[in-house]
């Protein structure tokens, strides 16, 4: 049996795991109500991981408004906004567990 065939196989495995995870985390931060002069940016938070200000997902969500506003930009608002929720499929579980998102409403110089 050859191995190199078999390493990579094994590293087309590992790459194709690792796409299919961060597909999954590409809803942590999202650019909403996008207009030509700002937007809103949106991302998850969780309290007891430093709440929104101490969120890993606040440096992507500036870094996407840099991208948008070159020049710059103002923030006009920012808290909390609506999440999302879902009901738990694992049984003996009770209740809806949810998401807390953070927004910032920028504008663009």
């Amino acid at each position: 049996m050859d191995l190199r065939s078999r390493n990579k196989s094994g590293a087309k495995c590992v790459w194709a795991a690792l796409a299919l995870v961060c597909a999954g985390c590409s809803d942590a931060v999202q650019l909403t109500h996008e207009t030509e002069a700002g937007g809103v940016v949106t991302y998850l938070f969780k309290e007891e991981r430093g709440g929104p200000m101490g969120s890993p997902h606040r440096r992507d969500a500036l870094n996407l408004i840099d991208k948008k506003c070159p020049a710059g930009y103002t923030v006009v608002r920012d808290g909390e906004v609506q999440g999302y929720g879902s009901m738990s499929s694992v049984e003996g579980q009770e209740g809806e567990a949810t998401g807390r998102r953070w927004g910032i409403q920028f504008r663009c110089k």
